[in-house]
C-alpha cells in the first residue's frame, strides 16, 4: 500500500508535477528514442547479414554491397543526429523546468520576508535556490526516459533473439533482472548519502556567509584563526561525505559492468559452441547459424546498456529526490502563495492610502502571539508613530502590513481588505525602512536602480541631492560607479541611510514604513536623518516606529502599541 505521507512518494509526486510542464518536449524526446532503437536494431541486422554473407561465400558481391550500404549508410548517420536532438529537447525542458522553479523558490522567500529565517540562514536558502535546484538537472536529462528506454529495448531486443534462438533469448531473460536488482538494492544507500551530502553544503553555505559577514567583529575579537579552524573543518567533512558518495557510485558502475560483461560472455559461449557443433545436447548441428548468430551477439551489448545506464542514472535519481525533499518546505510556500493569488484582485497605491484595523492580531509561525489586539485608524497624508515597550509587537505589525506576517482580525487599505488583493504587487507601491538598509555589494548607481531599473542619471542626481549625498559621491574617484562592500561597506551607518532614503524616493511610493531607520546612529546623525524624513515624507502616509522622540515632533500624532500578554 503506498504511503502518500511518505516524504519519498511526496518527492517523487514533485518531481513528476514539474515533469508534466514538458510533458510535450518529453514525448517527443521519447518518440525519437524510439526511431533510434529500431534504427541500431536495423544497423546491427545489416552488419550481421553482410559479414555472414562474407564468412559463407568468402567475398562480398557487388549487388549485395549495392542493395545493403545505402541503408546502413543512413542508420550510421541518423542516430548520431537523432542522438543530438534527444540531448538538445531534454536539456531545454530540464533547463526550463529549473527557471521555472527557481522563480518559484524566490518568490516564496521574497514573500516571506524577515520570515525565510525559519527555513535556514541565507547562505543555506541561496544553496537550495542554485545547487539544490540544479541537482534535478540529471533527473530530467537522464533518468525520465532512460527508464521507459530500458524496459522497451530489451523486450525488443528480446523478441528480435527469440527468432533465431529461443534459448539465448530465455538467457537474456534470465540475466537482466541482475542488474536492476543491484541498483535497486544500492539505490537506498546513494539517496541517503546525497541527503547528507546537500544538508552538508547548506550548513558549510550558511555558516561560511555568517562568517563573512561577521568578520569586522572576528577582527576586532581577533577570532579569525577560530573561524578559519571552523570552516576548514566543516569543508574537510564536506570533503569526505563527497568522496563517499563517489565511491559508491564508482563501486556501483563497476558491478554492473561485470553483471553485464558476464551474462554476455555466457550468450557468446553458447552461440560460440553451438557454431562449433560441440553442445552437449545438439552434437554435430549447428543450433543457430551465422547470420543469426552474429546479430545476437552485435544485440547482446545493446540489451544491457540501457539497464546499465539506468543503474547509473538511479544516482541522479537518487540525488533529485534527495533536492526535492529539502526543497518541499519553501515549495509549499510557493504553491500556497499561487492559490492564495488565484481569487485576489491586482491593486496598486496611487495616492496616500487611508489604513484601518479591526481587531488585529499579529501571530508568529510559531504560533505566538506577537501584536495584542488592537483597532486603528490612518488617514491619508498622516504621519503617525508607533510607541509601545520593546516587544510589544511594533515591528510585526509593520510585517503585517507588508504582508509579511500572519495575522487574524482585518486589515484594510482604502477600503480593500488585505484577505481580497494581491499582497506582492502591493507592495511594489509601499516603501520600507528598517534599522539596516538594504544595500548590496553593487555599485552606488546599481544600488539606487534596484529601486527602479529605469532610472535615468537625472533623476539618481535629483534623489541624491535631495538626501544631500551628491556632492559627497561627487568627491569619490569612481563617482556613481564606486562599488560598495557587502551589507554597505564603505559608507558610514548615515550615509547609508540617505542613500535607502534615495531608493524610497525613487519609488516614489504613497505609503512610508519606517522601522526604527535612526536605532544604530549617533545622535547627530539621527537628528539629521529625523530631519531628511520630516522634509520628504510631505504628503505620504507614515508609520514610524522609534524608540528616540527627541526629533519626531513633527508627526502628527502617536498610536501606543499594547504589550502582549504572556499566559
Amino acid at each position: 500500500m503506498v504511503d502518500y505521507s511518505d516524504p519519498k512518494y511526496i518527492s517523487k509526486q514533485f518531481l513528476r508535477k514539474f515533469q508534466q510542464q514538458q510533458a510535450t518536449t518529453f514525448r517527443l524526446a521519447w518518440y525519437l528514442m524510439l526511431v533510434n532503437s529500431v534504427l541500431m536494431v536495423i544497423q546491427n541486422g545489416l552488419l550481421a547479414y553482410l559479414f555472414a554473407f562474407w564468412l559463407e561465400h568468402n567475398q562480398l558481391v557487388q549487388p549485395v554491397l549495392r542493395a545493403v550500404l545505402p541503408y546502413l549508410a543512413a542508420c550510421l548517420l541518423l542516430r548520431p543526429f537523432i542522438n543530438y536532438v534527444i540531448d538538445q529537447l531534454l536539456q531545454r525542458a530540464s533547463m526550463s523546468i529549473r527557471q521555472n522553479l527557481r522563480s518559484k523558490l524566490l518568490n516564496a522567500i521574497a514573500s516571506l520576508g524577515p520570515e525565510r529565517s525559519a527555513y535556514g540562514s541565507d547562505g543555506a536558502l541561496s544553496t537550495q535556490v542554485l545547487e539544490q535546484v540544479d541537482a534535478l538537472d540529471g533527473y530530467f536529462i537522464h533518468y525520465v526516459l532512460q527508464q521507459k528506454l530500458a524496459v522497451f529495448v530489451p523486450l525488443m531486443i528480446v523478441g528480435v533473439t527469440f527468432i533465431y534462438s529461443p534459448l539465448s533469448a530465455c538467457l537474456l531473460l534470465l540475466t537482466a533482472p541482475l542488474v536492476p536488482v543491484f541498483m535497486i538494492l544500492l539505490g537506498e544507500a546513494a539517496a541517503r548519502k546525497n541527503r547528507q551530502q546537500l544538508a552538508a553544503l547548506a550548513g558549510l553555505s550558511g555558516r561560511f556567509l555568517d562568517l563573512l559577514r561577521g568578520m569586522p567583529t572576528l577582527r576586532r575579537l581577533g577570532a579569525i584563526s577560530q573561524a578559519q579552524s571552523a570552516v576548514d573543518h566543516a569543508a574537510e567533512s564536506y570533503r569526505a561525505r563527497t568522496m563517499g558518495v563517489l565511491r559508491l557510485a564508482f563501486l556501483s558502475t563497476a558491478v554492473l559492468e561485470l553483471f553485464a560483461a558476464l551474462a554476455i560472455a555466457l550468450v557468446a559461449v553458447y552461440l560460440g559452441l553451438g557454431l562449433l557443433g560441440v553442445l552437449p545436447w545438439a552434437q554435430g548441428s549447428v543450433p543457430v547459424h551465422y547470420q543469426g548468430a552474429l546479430l545476437i551477439l552485435l544485440l547482446a551489448p545493446e540489451f544491457y546498456l540501457p539497464l546499465r545506464q539506468l543503474g547509473a542514472d538511479y544516482h541522479d535519481k537518487a540525488k533529485a529526490e534527495a533536492a526535492a525533499s529539502n526543497l518541499l518546505p519553501l515549495l509549499e510556500v510557493a504553491e500556497t502563495l499561487s492559490q492564495n493569488n488565484i481569487d485576489r484582485s491586482d491593486y496598486l497605491l496611487i495616492t496616500p492610502p487611508v489604513i484601518q484595523a479591526e481587531k488585529l492580531c499579529v501571530h508568529g509561525r510559531d504560533k505566538r502571539v506577537r501584536l495584542a489586539e488592537m483597532d486603528f485608524t490612518v488617514k491619508a497624508q498622516e504621519r503617525v508613530l508607533l510607541t509601545g515597550a520593546s516587544g510589544s509587537g511594533k515591528s510585526s505589525l509593520l510585517q503585517a502590513l507588508l504582508g509579511f506576517a500572519p495575522y487574524s482580525g482585518e486589515i484594510y487599505i482604502n477600503e480593500h481588505n488585505y484577505t481580497t488583493i494581491n499582497l506582492s504587487l502591493l507592495r511594489q507601491s509601499i516603501a520600507y525602512l528598517a534599522q539596516t538598509p538594504p544595500i548590496m555589494a553593487l555599485s552606488i548607481a546599481d544600488n539606487l536602480r534596484l529601486a527602479k531599473n529605469s532610472a535615468t542619471e537625472a533623476e539618481l542626481q535629483e534623489v541624491l541631492q535631495q538626501v544631500d549625498l551628491w556632492e559627497l559621491i561627487q568627491k569619490l574617484p569612481e563617482k556613481m560607479n564606486t562599488i560598495l562592500g557587502e551589507r554597505g561597506q564603505g559608507m558610514s551607518g548615515g550615509q547609508l541611510q540617505r542613500l535607502a532614503l534615495a531608493q524610497i524616493l525613487l519609488r516614489n511610493a504613497p505609503l512610508w514604513l519606517l522601522d526604527e531607520p535612526t536605532a544604530h546612529l549617533d545622535s547627530d546623525t539621527a537628528a539629521k536623518i529625523m530631519s531628511l524624513l520630516e522634509r520628504l515624507s510631505v504628503g505620504k502616509t507614515v508609520l514610524l516606529i522609534s524608540h528616540d522622540h527627541s526629533h519626531t515632533q513633527w508627526i502628527d500624532r502617536q498610536i501606543v502599541v499594547s504589550a502582549v500578554r504572556e499566559d
